[in-house]
């Protein structure tokens, strides 16, 4: 009936032309993501209020994720826009060289500490590992390495230390900028970059709430230190994102697939959704169908039990954005056919801490052991069928909240289906079951015979109020 996994869809140059955005919401997307790494504030806004506009349209919720670029690990510019390094030559990097004169020698570096980081015997990968440099030796400004792997380098790409361990601040002036500015336009969630602890949640957290922003915090996951200190990661954010680009480059590509299997399963046992990103259908940039690699990859990640899979460049500046979704919203319904994909454990030893809790996931494993058609959530903050979306299953989950926010909020949320709702005020327990089961017919979700759990709570409007389980029968 309904697609469980969710699409992230990169906004960009592409969805401003031929109604590509419009397109894009017909096959399917359901989070929207600014990359504040490139564009201006202007053209972010503008395209955000797209959005919202075609969320009234059609009248479904759509997220939006402001994505924060993070520190600039990045070599600058040369003179003639790229050279070729040649293996076991030698290339500086030089924080004190003009930023636009690089040449086959030497190029500046945006991040100025670099050589603080670094010793001797360091490897730097740069274009995410398509060059490679030895660091030979570290004189004042300069890095002088060996070229280990050689090949075209040109302007602006990022600088990886194999292994991790670059002490640049995950929060820099501009992204505190670009917070103001994604608080402005209401964003659902901010995205931190390159995270190494709790402490960097903790502080976008803080910025974002102070600037009016009312969202939720995704924290990616691409450093390796990240790794180390993942479970504080997870406690402190609300979603993460395993950003395999700049993650694969540190940790090795070889030992990428176990960790993203190990950050999906860590994040679902806590309770908090994951989002898969990265070249999930690179190819479709400027191909009409995907290859058979990137169709396993994107399977892969639904098996393992994310929450979203997401698009980068292939909507933000491919030639084919909305049959790039089209095509991930066919594979994950595919893959959601399966029986592996419905079956859940997921702390069914565990002892709840509270009411809302016990009765979300006691409603998931009756859902789960009877002949269920649908699940019903009456919420106003989303944590119920928040906690829902944990166990897997085959029967959607219907939000229904009064609160906006709520309604786009819930957006990424595996197998949930957020429905504006508002009850009249001093509504009875039975006018209320019989007004939901009214919406669900309406919308041809149910039919008599159906049985559909209801959760919700005595007071109406009250957050984690959560507090009644009733299994109801569709009659007429």
């Amino acid at each position: 009936m309904f697609r469980r996994t969710k699409i992230v869809a990169t906004l960009g140059p592409a969805c401003d032309r031929n109604d590509h955005l419009e397109k894009m919401v017909k096959a399917g997307v359901n989070v929207l993501r600014v990359n504040f790494s490139h564009g201006t504030s202007e053209e972010h806004i503008k395209r955000v209020k797209q959005v919202r506009e075609l969320s009234k349209k059609f009248n479904i919720p759509l997220g939006i994720l402001a994505d924060l670029q993070g520190p600039k690990i990045r070599i600058e510019c040369f003179e003639n826009g790229s050279v070729h390094l040649t293996e076991g030559e030698r290339f500086i990097l030089d924080a004190d060289y003009p930023s636009d004169k690089g040449n086959t020698e030497r190029v500046s570096i945006a991040y100025k500490a670099l050589m603080h980081d670094l010793k001797m015997g360091d490897t730097l990968l740069l274009d995410d590992g398509r060059i490679a440099l030895w660091v030979e030796k570290i004189e004042n400004s300069e890095i002088i390495c060996r070229v280990v792997i050689g090949g075209i380098l040109s302007d602006r790409k990022g600088i990886n230390l194999q292994g991790g361990g670059l002490s640049a601040p995950a929060l820099t002036e501009k992204d505190k900028t670009d917070i103001v500015t994604a608080a402005g336009f209401n964003a659902d969630y901010i995205a931190v970059s390159f995270v190494k602890n709790a402490g960097d949640i903790h502080e976008a957290r803080q910025l974002f709430e102070k600037a009016g922003g009312s969202g939720a915090v995704v924290a990616k996951i691409e450093r390796s230190e990240a790794l180390d200190n993942i479970d504080e990661i997870i406690d402190a954010t609300d979603i993460i994102m395993v950003a395999r680009g700049d993650l694969g480059v540190e940790i090795g590509d070889a030992a990428l697939p176990p960790a993203q299997k190990r950050l999906i399963s860590q994040a679902i046992h806590k309770n908090k959704a994951v989002i898969t990103a990265t070249q999930m259908m690179e190819s479709m940039i400027e191909n009409p169908i995907p290859t058979r690699a990137e169709v396993f990859d994107v399977a892969n990640a639904v098996i393992d039990g994310t929450d979203a899979v997401m698009l980068s460049a292939e909507t933000a500046t491919g030639k084919f954005p909305d049959k790039t979704i089209a095509a991930m919203d066919r594979i994950c319904r595919e893959v959601e056919k399966r029986p592996q994909v419905k079956q859940s454990n997921h702390r069914i030893d565990s002892r709840f801490q509270r009411v809302d809790e016990a009765i979300a996931l006691g409603g998931m494993y009756i859902a789960n052991h009877l002949n269920v058609r649908a699940i019903v959530s009456l919420t106003h903050s989303g944590s119920t069928p928040i906690w829902m979306s944990r166990i897997s299953s085959g029967i959607p989950i219907f939000a229904l909240t009064p609160n906006q926010d709520t309604y786009t909020k819930l957006t990424p949320y595996r197998g949930v289906q957020p429905i504006m709702f508002t009850l009249p005020e001093r509504s009875q327990y039975g006018e209320v079951n019989r007004m939901i089961i009214e919406l669900l017919k309406e919308k041809n979700i149910v039919s008599n015979g159906d049985l559909v759990i209801l959760a919700k709570g005595d007071y109406q409007n009250i957050e984690d109020g959560t507090n009644a389980l009733k299994i109801v029968e569709v009659g007429d």
